[in-house]
């Protein structure tokens, strides 16, 4: 149960958020969405939520209409609810993400290989919540030769695009993409990031002090193998009341396209090879950058209670616009649900 003060916090933001909405009954109706979203157990449907929010099938139609039938730009109320996140937030990190959608409803969105979506996560000591989203659409012709790497970077793109949001590090939690490609993309090349990798990335070493300089092209596998002594103990938290400790160590390289980086590796097992490889544009030292990486054990943990909460993976329609809109006031419900409880 949500107190007074949340809810008049909740208000003031849903005056921010949705000013963009050109109609008054569409800027009631999404709040009304919100809150249903909120309130309703289980999976959240049109009907669903009507029925928790007092209202009949008409009212049903209404919420329909809303996120699949009408006109209003998802993407005002996306930035402006970035922009009132990071004025009552202290902005720590994006965090991009996959997420898989459910085929829930007869005619899923998209096209039948569109089973993933990217999060924008809004990262900060007190507020997890998603702000940007974007579906990979292989076969959509309205995006020619779409790749994975240009899905993931629009998605980022949207999020930080707003001049009143700080400039903060993007933690690229993603896999199944050109990591070297996609750090040194052209649009994203000028934001500070770091990325996940895999073991097999080809890398070279860049410092002629270190084992491996002059072998040539190896994998981020062995180049990490050949510094074992550089590794370090690095204290980090996940929320448990004792902090976690893993070795890691961060070498300077070269990447396939001729790129400066610096490649991470963490050991949370000293007698095992590493179990995280990131690379990175930044040039940071290894515990920062190894506690920059686990914000995305937040992320991942935040998420899975707000899919369930707030209903981000339960539209079943097939229109992209609907998804757009109905993942545009499921984020905003993300925020309500941020508020830090009386006290806090």
């Amino acid at each position: 149960m949500r107190t007074l003060v949340q809810e008049a916090a909740a208000r003031d933001m849903y005056a921010t958020v949705f000013a963009s909405l050109p109609r008054r009954d569409q800027r009631r109706r999404a709040e009304e969405y919100v809150q249903g979203l909120l309130r309703t157990p289980g999976r959240k449907s049109f009907r669903s939520i009507a029925q928790h929010t007092g209202g009949d099938s008409a009212a049903e139609q209404r919420l329909h209409h809303l996120v699949t039938g009408s006109t209003w730009d998802w993407r005002p109320v996306r930035t402006a609810l970035v922009e009132w996140l990071a004025a009552t937030n202290p902005l720590s990190a994006w965090v991009v993400q996959p997420m898989p959608l459910p085929r829930n409803g007869e005619r899923p969105c998209g096209t039948p290989r569109c089973r993933q979506s990217f999060g924008v996560w809004f990262v900060a000591p007190k507020a997890v919540t998603p702000v940007a989203w974007r579906l990979y659409l292989p076969d959509d012709d309205t995006v020619p030769e779409e790749t994975y790497e240009d899905a993931v970077t629009a998605a980022v793109l949207e999020a930080t695009g707003s001049a009143l949001t700080p400039k903060r590090p993007v933690v690229l939690d993603v896999g199944g993409i050109d990591t070297p490609t996609a750090l040194t993309h052209l649009p994203l090349a000028e934001l500070p990031m770091i990325a996940r990798t895999r073991p097999a990335t080809p890398v070279r070493m860049a410092d002629p002090a270190l084992p491996g300089y002059g072998a040539g092209t190896r994998t981020a596998r062995e180049t990490l193998a050949a510094v074992t002594s550089l590794r370090r103990p690095v204290e980090w938290h996940d929320g448990a009341p004792a902090p976690s400790v893993s070795l890691a160590a961060a070498v300077p390289v070269t990447t396939p396209a001729r790129r400066p980086a610096l490649l991470l590796g963490e050991w949370p097992d000293p007698r095992r090879p590493p179990a995280n490889f990131w690379v990175t544009n930044m040039r940071l030292p290894a515990p920062v950058l190894l506690r920059l990486t686990k914000h995305t054990d937040r992320v991942t943990r935040t998420a899975a209670t707000r899919a369930r909460q707030t209903g981000l993976r339960d539209f079943a329609g097939r229109s992209l616009t609907g998804w757009h809109r109905h993942l545009t006031l499921a984020s905003v419900a993300c925020a309500v649900a941020a508020f830090p409880p009386p006290g806090t």
